[in-house]
């Protein structure tokens, strides 16, 4: 009992007590199905954090739709929650710029980028294509044959990363036969694994033990550099592909928190971020620490936010704009409370 009091402390502190003595904790929506990206990275979040004391019994939960808009619409209209948070990334950022909901990740409260990630080119085990240079030969030749598949709905990582490959290596990105597996890993392995589709392109941290059992391969890398968890991976560029792609995920809030509740989140990432058992995620998964908080995470969305725009309109990925329902009445959130 002494040892469980011990490790609900912290939480207790982190999420406050209310005026009417609530102590709910605190909570992280993921936008997309189990088994992604996003999902991976906030359950990491969860365990460490509770591991580490930061906070005990962080529930995590999942609101799929939309490339994440879902998600993010719910997010906005939880005005003035403060035991909310949503994992993001750059994928909710170009699923905005497609679908173009009415909320947009310029109506939450930024609190903290995570970390980028570089994605992989990945193929079955049992595929003919033993380098990416072997795979971009075969898709330039008949690109009517050859079926990439992604943990990205339009607009996310996954789906831009072969549309601007595409365009690098001359293929006609309208002409790319594009599978989305909203939610990531969770849905794309067994596509992958059961030869659906040629190859994937996504976060290699979401098929590591797939990869290390050698079901998986990797035939490259997209960011700068060759990732330490993948020996004799080539980058694209060092493949002779001139492209560069990273991903990123962070942590945004709703609107009209209040300063003590953005301080305690900000305080309980940055708790996070300086565990061992952080680090030890980082590089096992071939995350890169890129942890930016406050005002200056914000200033990040809004450059990122203007990047994917101009991506969209360079790759001609942008549809014809739909009518939208207006948003729901904005739940105020009201201590004492939980959201469903």
């Amino acid at each position: 009992m002494r040892n469980r009091l011990r490790l609900a402390l912290p939480a207790l502190l982190l999420a406050g007590a209310c005026a009417d003595g609530s102590r709910d904790g605190l909570r992280i929506m993921v936008p997309n199905t189990p088994g992604g990206g996003y999902d991976t990275t906030a359950r990491v979040m969860a365990r460490v954090m509770d591991r580490a004391g930061i906070a005990a019994d962080v529930q995590v939960f999942n609101l799929p739709g939309a490339g994440g808009t879902v998600g993010l619409r719910r997010t906005v209209n939880e005005h003035g929650n403060g035991r909310l948070a949503l994992q993001m990334g750059l994928g909710v950022v170009g699923a905005s710029h497609l679908t173009r909901p009415e909320a947009t990740v310029a109506d939450t409260t930024p609190l903290a980028r995570l970390m980028a990630e570089a994605s992989a080119v990945v193929v079955p085990g049992a595929s003919p294509y033993r380098s990416v240079g072997d795979l971009v030969d075969a898709w330039r030749a008949d690109p009517d044959r050859v079926t990439v598949g992604g943990g990205s709905s339009p607009g996310g990582p996954d789906h831009l990363l072969p549309m601007r490959l595409a365009k690098t290596v001359g293929i006609v990105p309208r002409r790319v036969r594009y599978v989305a597996y909203d939610g990531g890993g969770g849905e794309l392995l067994p596509a992958l694994l059961d030869g659906k589709v040629t190859f994937a392109t996504s976060g290699f941290g979401e098929f590591v033990d797939q990869i290390d059992a050698g079901q998986l391969r990797v035939l490259a890398v997209t960011g700068s550099a060759p990732v330490p968890a993948l020996p004799g991976v080539p980058t694209l560029t060092s493949a002779g592909i001139d492209l560069e792609f990273t991903n990123w995920r962070g942590v945004v809030a709703p609107p009209g928190i209040s300063t003590a509740d953005r301080e305690r989140w900000t305080k309980a990432l940055t708790a996070l971020h300086e565990t061992p058992q952080w680090r030890t995620e980082l590089a096992r998964r071939g995350w890169t620490d890129a942890f930016l908080t406050g005002d200056a995470f914000g200033e990040f969305l809004e450059e990122q936010d203007a990047f994917v725009a101009g991506l969209v309109t360079q790759l001609d990925l942008a549809r014809p704009q739909r009518p939208k329902p207006p948003l729901l009445p904005q739940a105020r959130h009201t201590p004492g409370t939980r959201a469903p």
